[in-house]
């Protein structure tokens, strides 16, 4: 193909699209005669409302990934104190969607520059607020793209995304955005091809969009004035992806093993039980992790012991005897709970967070523990630590388990003590594994890969430095895997790499038999591990 017919950006959500191209206008695009400061007033509340409107309907209608940004939203918008600054900036003239304008930039600037990822990543929904009532201000709420379109714009705002219908395929080219941002996350969960951070001409191709635009989510490209031929052999691509999908979907209930008949584990992630309500569990071995940071994010307050325990009961059930590893609470980092972690770390990355904040604060964790001792008596559950460091911290959950399982039996209460694992995604773990008093192992990748690499994923600059395939975090993989070997303790691995299909054959090599994954994953990595007859490690 002509390489100056394609623009590179890049790849956010797998996938090929092929349609017309469709330029989202930006929000400033309407216009509207400005009244008097009451009428003014009075249209940025209606506009307010009719936002929140739009976002509720759609918080009822979507699942949970996308509800937890959703709620976010309607929170944010139903605070008075968010709109107070354009109401004062109205009352001294100014027009309400100006100031509202104002307003929210202002925030979104806040937010964008915090040392938080946590809340920078929260900038982009601050902007979906701005752009949804700017929308309801000057009439453009209506834009809607056509079925099939390649919808391109300099950002996308989560609920917009969740508005449109993508069963007619279709995909996202942005100028601006991340890979990690909201919007590219729920576009893999729909399976929506998206390419971010494009560069493209101040001024488009005269032909763009008059037939066919092509956009190539893996490869992170788009082409927006395609030739005849160079749109027959990207259909000939897709026609191939479309059969390779169909053949992955083959494996999905069967137990995964290699070209050799060796038999390879494959569980899957979850990240709230609702996820679990329309999944087979007869397409995994078993649950490889569960984050309970889900429990924590309730306005209402922290999670009671019962509550905790209705959620672990319901897994279990759903996972009818097959093993539930459910890791406590790893808040702090890019997780923030309110009431619970701290709001002045300079780099909370390595600060207070996982098992530090959870020993830190020990009356918030016994609950937990207590509620984790009762469910196990229900099945085969494990509990697994996150962000250990150093041995003691292990011990010391020991004996916090204990005490808590010795009030329970006190109490009449059934419960059983657990196997204690931790999460190995601190490089001081996995070089030094055989100190830690654990009864299993799990490899966290997205974290050990942060950590030996020194490069965070979503800082666009040293992204490419984020990988997983890196000799140095591939060595600390085959070590633990070789450790779990020899000493017959169970070793898995629960970040992406689990689920990547560039990854599997390399993590196969050295050592891992037990892969955790986003249930959408399962059937293509099923079908990676099929294709693999390497050398069995020593």
């Amino acid at each position: 193909m002509p390489a100056d017919t394609w623009h590179s950006g890049r790849a956010a959500a797998p996938g090929l699209a092929a349609g017309p191209l469709f330029e989202m206008p930006e929000a400033s695009a309407g216009r509207r005669m400005q009244g008097s400061a009451e009428q003014e007033s009075e249209a940025l509340r209606a506009a307010l409302g009719r936002a929140i409107d739009d976002i509720t309907i759609l918080q009822q209608a979507t699942s949970t990934d996308a509800a937890e940004i959703l709620e976010f939203q309607v929170a944010m918008l139903s605070d008075d104190a968010l709109a107070e600054p354009a109401m004062e900036q109205i009352a001294h003239g100014m027009a309400a969607e100006a100031a509202w304008r104002e307003a929210m930039d202002a925030q979104i600037a806040g937010y964008a520059s915090s040392s938080d990822e946590y809340f920078r990543a929260r900038a982009g929904d601050l902007a979906d607020m701005r752009d949804r009532v700017l929308d309801h201000l000057l009439g453009t709420a209506d834009v809607v793209p056509p079925p099939g379109a390649i919808v391109l714009a300099t950002d996308l705002a989560p609920s917009r995304f969740l508005a449109w219908d993508w069963s007619a395929g279709g995909g996202v080219a942005l100028k601006g955005g991340s890979p990690t941002s909201h919007v590219a996350m729920l576009a893999r969960a729909r399976r929506v091809p998206m390419v971010v951070g494009l560069t493209l001409p101040a001024r488009l191709p005269e032909k763009a969009g008059a037939a066919t635009v092509l956009l190539d989510g893996a490869q992170g490209r788009v082409n927006l004035a395609p030739e005849a031929a160079e749109i027959a052999e990207f259909e000939r691509r897709r026609a191939g992806e479309l059969a390779a999908a169909a053949h992955w979907e083959s494996f999905l209930h069967r137990p995964a093993s290699t070209g050799s008949g060796e038999r390879v584990l494959t569980q899957v992630n979850v990240a709230d039980p609702a996820e679990l309500d329309h999944l087979d569990p007869g397409i995994c071995d078993g649950i490889g992790l569960v984050r309970t940071e889900f429990l924590f994010h309730d306005r209402a307050g922290l999670p009671d012991e019962d509550s905790q325990f209705a959620v672990y009961r319901r897994i279990l059930d759903w996972a009818a005897g097959r093993p539930v590893t459910i890791r406590t609470l790893d808040a702090g980092g890019d997780k923030p709970i309110r009431g619970l972690t701290g709001e002045s770390e300079s780099n909370p990355f390595l600060g207070v967070r996982g098992i530090r904040l959870s020993l830190a604060r020990t009356e918030v964790f016994r609950i937990q523990l207590r509620a984790l001792a009762r469910a196990a008596a229900l099945g085969p559950l494990k509990v697994m630590l996150p962000m250990v460091t150093i041995p003691e911290e292990v011990s010391d959950t020991a004996l916090l388990l204990r005490d808590e399982i010795a009030a329970l039996g006190k109490a009449g209460i059934d419960c059983r003590e657990p196997d204690l694992g931790i999460m190995v995604e601190v490089p001081a773990a996995a070089l030094a594994v055989e100190r830690f008093p654990a009864a299993f192992f799990s490899i966290g990748s997205n974290d050990l890969t942060q950590y030996v690499t020194a490069a965070a994923r979503d800082i666009t600059a040293v992204a490419a430095l984020n990988d997983s395939a890196n000799p140095a975090v591939l060595e600390l993989i085959e070590r633990v895997a070789r450790f779990g070997r020899h000493t017959g303790r169970e070793v898995s691995l629960c970040g992406d790499a689990g689920g990547d299909p560039a990854m599997i054959p390399l993590l196969l090599e050295r050592g891992v038999r037990n892969l955790s994954m986003a249930p959408a994953m399962l059937a293509r990595a099923k079908a990676v591990i099929a294709g693999w007859s390497g050398p069995l490690p020593s």
